[in-house]
């Protein structure tokens, strides 16, 4: 089941890092004037949204719930991108240089996917997308509260822990829509 579950990882990021690199190459990375709150207020925008369709079972606007899962991935990796480069420089990144970047931070996000998977036994395979949505609602206050705590935790993981949960709650409901 892993092998599937690392190919089926690898399909979502690929569709998702296809759109983030488009978009680099269309708009450059105008996402760097973003501050945390900023990426995480985007990826409430994006999960409340999810919601709020699941809940009214009804949609007004065209753009898809998967796409928005996908930007939910990707606005994650620019949270981490921007956790990575400690500045609020606004300097244009090259296509490159993002690109790795991005793969640097899948690789930690898909580490710790296999490790949780170990443990937990894919459980998520048996949760509904309702979960998913609610999950990265949750992680999406829990970074709010830790920049309440000027990034400061007691006992909790930081933000950048919150980040690639994110990142993986918003792949495995990519995954469970396409199977």
């Amino acid at each position: 089941m892993q092998d599937n579950t690392n190919h089926q990882y690898d399909t979502a990021i690929k569709s998702c890092e296809d759109i983030f690199i488009k978009k680099t190459k269309d708009y450059g990375t105008s996402w760097r004037v973003y501050r945390t709150i900023s990426v995480v207020d985007q990826i409430y925008i994006k999960a409340k949204r999810i919601r709020n369709i699941q809940e009214k079972k009804l949609q007004k606007i065209d753009d898809d719930l998967l796409s928005e899962f996908k930007g939910i991935v990707n606005y994650g990796v620019i949270g981490l991108i921007q956790l990575d480069l400690q500045n609020d420089e606004t300097e244009d990144l090259d296509v490159e240089i993002v690109t790795r970047m991005y793969d640097k931070n899948i690789v930690v996000a898909k580490q710790l996917m296999q490790d949780k998977n170990h443990d937990y036994g894919e459980a998520w395979r048996e949760m509904s997308q309702e979960s998913f949505a609610d999950m990265i609602l949750a992680k999406v206050l829990r970074i709010k509260q830790i920049l309440n705590n000027e990034g400061k935790t007691l006992i909790s993981e930081g933000i950048d822990a919150n980040f690639y949960d994110i990142i993986n709650y918003a792949v495995f409901a990519l995954i469970l829509a396409n199977e």
